[in-house]
């Protein structure tokens, strides 16, 4: 089965406004029970970590159950890094590629910029995303999410539904 770019683009718009609409159930659905979310750091010399069980990263759960925990903690306020009042974001998607794809899986790439509105401020964050998406009966899943974060000098600290 060939999935179109098109496909994959409403994909990642319904990821986005799960985000923005704090729709956390419906997101989670979107990841495979082993989905690895890896927000890498950028080292001093300006490249990118390249293990995040050895080195720094802003962000990194191995498996969905990272996600369901994070979720659970925004949602019940059991965290510092928990936002209140909630932020308000807006993602915004484009250049949608998909680098590889075979039977089972596909490999994409695009890039994304997130505003978000909290305290009369405006803060945007910007990037780069590359997925692994597992195709199944249930539709696609995401295994795999590696976000760039190319503004990486932020003045408060981010969360998931930043990127």
């Amino acid at each position: 089965m060939t999935i179109s770019r098109q496909e994959v683009e409403e994909f990642l718009y319904r990821e986005a406004r799960f985000l923005d609409d704090r729709q956390w159930d419906e997101w989670l659905a979107l990841y495979a029970p082993h989905a690895e979310f890896w927000m890498p750091s950028w080292d001093d010399d300006d490249t990118l970590v390249e293990d995040p069980q050895t080195e720094i990263s802003l962000m990194y759960y191995p498996t969905k159950q990272g996600l369901e925990d994070r979720v659970f903690r925004i949602r019940t306020e059991r965290s510092s890094a928990t936002s209140l009042p909630e932020p308000r974001t807006l993602h915004h998607i484009s250049n949608v590629e998909i680098l590889e794809q075979d039977a089972e899986k596909l490999e994409i790439r695009f890039n994304w910029l997130t505003f978000n509105f909290r305290y009369k401020t405006t803060d945007s964050y910007y990037g780069t995303s590359f997925y692994t998406l597992e195709k199944g009966e249930a539709g696609m899943k995401i295994a795999r999410k590696k976000v760039v974060l190319t503004n990486d000098y932020i003045h408060h600290v981010i969360d998931i539904y930043h990127v």
